[in-house]
């Protein structure tokens, strides 16, 4: 489904693992039916939450945190995970960078490893550096290591992904098994879509479905915008970071459900993944109450449709390692 799921991505794949050659003739021949069934093991199974953050606060990096997020002023980690996620039946992770710095990326990774929990980890390097490759390859071959961002709705420029040094960038993240978060204000679709279309061959996935104007009950031009960019089959989408664009203490579950029907509409369910924006989604409501806005509107899905969106579309699209 994804562009990484080729056969060459397949083969990096079995190569990172240590598998005889043996081994690796029988894969090639069972590819096909490999392919087909890609999500189809114990991930499966699994409820993957698609996205989520951890942090020890400090002040001097977490300005962002104003005074009206004083909920999220302290150290959020995975025994922290564990206690919101085991109520409600979540198994897994991603966890996704929060801080803009190499060493973001690095304690992740160092997390992840001791947590099995954290299925894998969205990091962070800088696309418009010169040095970008050797970034790159400090972190490709780290079996958690499955995607980058970059936190484009904070730069000054609404173009900034067309920046010829960040193309560049991409352009080189485009070589690795990996992938690209694209974390954008509904203004920045459109430049996505441009985006997009210079790197078929790379997997996107769109976070918080673009931060649409949910307080107000805006629609458009969200609505054609995020159509357009769904047109894409090398793009997916997150249902997260919903809540916080709601009324934080007055939201319901109706307030998010046209903006789910677009959104399942525009991508289907093979190309949707459930995350929580943990924690900054407690600014507006506790895990189970944030999940659970996805989890009852899927109620109306087949099975496996559920399941796809549940942990089965995470785990084909970041390629999870299945421990």
């Amino acid at each position: 489904m994804f562009p990484h799921f080729t056969f060459g991505a397949f083969q990096h794949t079995i190569e990172r693992s240590g598998v005889t050659d043996i081994q690796h003739f029988a894969f090639q021949l069972g590819w096909q039916a490999w392919q087909d069934n890609a999500w189809k093991g114990s991930l499966a199974t699994m409820k993957i939450d698609a996205h989520q953050h951890f942090w020890k606060y400090n002040e001097r990096e977490y300005g962002w945190m104003s005074d009206e997020m004083d909920v999220l002023r302290r150290d959020f980690l995975v025994e922290d995970l564990a206690a919101v996620q085991d109520p409600i039946g979540f198994d897994g992770a991603v966890t996704v960078q929060a801080r803009m710095t190499v060493e973001e990326t690095e304690w992740l990774l160092s997390i992840a490893e001791k947590a099995p929990r954290i299925l894998g980890i969205v990091g962070w390097v800088d696309f418009c550096a010169e040095n970008v490759r050797e970034d790159l390859d400090r972190f490709a071959d780290h079996p958690k290591a499955v995607g980058f961002r970059h936190v484009v709705h904070d730069e000054p420029d609404d173009e900034y992904m067309l920046r010829p040094d960040f193309l560049r960038g991409l352009g080189i993240l485009n070589d690795y098994d990996l992938t690209y978060d694209l974390l954008t204000f509904a203004k920045h679709l459109p430049v996505a879509e441009k985006v997009v279309q210079q790197f078929p061959d790379l997997p996107f996935v769109l976070d918080h479905i673009s931060k649409p104007f949910i307080k107000d009950g805006t629609v458009s031009p969200w609505d054609d915008d995020l159509r357009a960019l769904a047109s894409y089959d090398n793009v997916a989408c997150k249902l997260s970071g919903m809540v916080t664009e709601a009324d934080w203490g007055n939201w319901k579950p109706e307030d998010f459900t046209s903006y789910m029907d677009i959104v399942l509409e525009a991508f289907g369910p093979n190309r949707l993944m459930i995350g929580s924006d943990w924690p900054v989604c407690t600014l507006a409501g506790n895990y189970g109450e944030v999940m659970g806005i996805v989890v009852d509107y899927i109620k109306k899905l087949s099975g496996d449709e559920q399941a796809r969106i549940l942990g089965g579309t995470c785990a084909e699209f970041y390629r999870l390692p299945d421990e």
